[in-house]
């Protein structure tokens, strides 16, 4: 029986850079994700049903796809500074301009929510990108399920905040709100960024993007986590759904909650185990499944679906976790932070396509199946990542780029 060891996290602790680069990175995500909550109600009080929230989820998930490869890229190359602020400066533009949106002018939704998407800081990449130049050995694998962590306090703070601005006040002022939280938070990220890592001219060329995403190993994992993010999407606009047919919106924060709760508490014990055995990613993926079909049977009133969605979140940062450590380990420094770029991005393209049929499944079949349709995507990201090779560790070297270019 593995016994929790919190050695690592000691370590990680007293690491300055590595804590820094955390929660600076912690700050900057919580605006983003507190918007979801008051987008979704301010689309669907304008257009009056949730198939157009999804729509409008969609589009801007749809941007985020077209823009994260670009910037993530260009913060290879050039350092992710000024990318990180420049962005995180626009995105706040364009979330004041959506709050300030006439209702009447609805239909605009999409076109300001997809141009917003589009310039959404690339923090996630970076960071992630980061983590291998600040720490080696037992300590990588440790950062990486606390980061899968730290985003699921993300998600359960963000969507609460926003939930409240929405009770407490009206949509508009949520969307807002994160607008000018934007501002200031992600700018402080974006001042510690490392530099850029110059690429080393005799061990080739930098990966072209197919050669970075056809890969035998990468390609897997990368198209895995967009059908796990949309399977996360649709859950995340069952959940509103779900609070709005109980006529409490406030439940929408409290279920977003207590899901990332159980992800939290999972990423935090995985990240103190000590990893003595080989660790597959397609049985994480699994438990994940298993966990989205126990809550379809759980939707006849809020405790219950509470309880399924915890359980459920257990096993969610864990598995994330797992693919941004085994990406990461399969991919050459000089081009990680554009991998986690288009991991980003066909997240997106999942949540777009998770949103949008959410919409419609609530609308023409019932709450309930939405996580019917969770459990059939992240048993199919499962199937996907059977041949991913398994975490070794008894082998914690980082892959020479030779070996992970081919």
């Amino acid at each position: 029986m593995q016994v929790m060891d919190l050695s690592s996290y000691r370590l990680l602790w007293k690491n300055r850079p590595v804590m820094t680069l955390m929660g600076a990175a912690l700050l900057a995500r919580l605006p983003v994700m507190a918007a979801l909550v008051p987008v979704s109600f301010l689309a669907k009080d304008a257009a009056g049903n949730f198939g157009w929230a999804g729509v409008v989820a969609g589009a801007y998930s749809v941007g985020m796809a077209i823009g994260g490869p670009i910037w993530s890229r260009l913060a290879d190359r050039r350092g992710g500074r000024w990318v990180v602020i420049g962005t995180g400066v626009a995105w706040g533009v364009g979330m004041a301009v959506l709050a300030l949106l006439p209702s009447d002018w609805y239909r605009l939704m999409p076109v300001i929510t997809a141009l917003t998407g589009i310039v959404v800081a690339p923090v996630t990449a970076t960071c992630r990108a980061a983590w291998p130049r600040l720490v080696q050995g037992t300590q990588l694998r440790t950062v990486y399920a606390l980061d899968a962590t730290a985003q699921e306090v993300v998600f359960s703070v963000g969507p609460m905040l926003g939930a409240l601005a929405v009770s407490f006040a009206n949509p508009r002022a949520g969307v807002l709100a994160a607008a000018v939280l934007a501002g200031g938070s992600i700018w402080w990220f974006g001042l510690r960024q490392p530099p850029a890592l110059a690429h080393d001219e005799s061990a080739g060329a930098r990966l072209t993007a197919p050669q970075l995403l056809w890969h035998r190993h990468r390609l897997p994992l990368i198209l895995s986590f967009g059908l796990c993010v949309t399977a996360f999407a649709s859950v995340s606009l069952g959940i509103v759904a779900f609070a709005d047919d109980h006529g409490n919106r406030l439940i929408a924060g409290v279920l977003e909650t207590v899901w990332a709760i159980g992800s939290l508490l999972g990423g935090l014990v995985m990240g103190a185990l000590p990893g003595k055995r080989d660790s597959y990613v397609w049985r994480r993926a699994l438990l994940v499944s298993l966990g989205m079909l126990c809550c379809v049977f759980a939707t006849r009133s809020t405790v219950s679906l509470a309880i399924g969605l915890l359980l459920a979140g257990c096993v969610l940062a864990p598995t994330v976790g797992a693919m941004y450590e085994r990406l990461g380990a399969l991919t050459p420094d000089s081009v990680r932070t554009e991998v986690f770029g288009w991991m980003t991005s066909i997240g997106m393209v999942g949540g777009a396509v998770g949103s949008s049929v959410a919409g419609q499944v609530v609308e023409s079949l019932g709450v309930e199946y939405v996580w019917v349709l969770a459990a059939v995507l992240t048993f199919l990201a499962a199937a996907t990542m059977f041949r991913i090779p398994p975490h070794h560790p008894a082998s914690e070297e980082l892959i020479p780029e030779a070996a992970v270019a081919i």
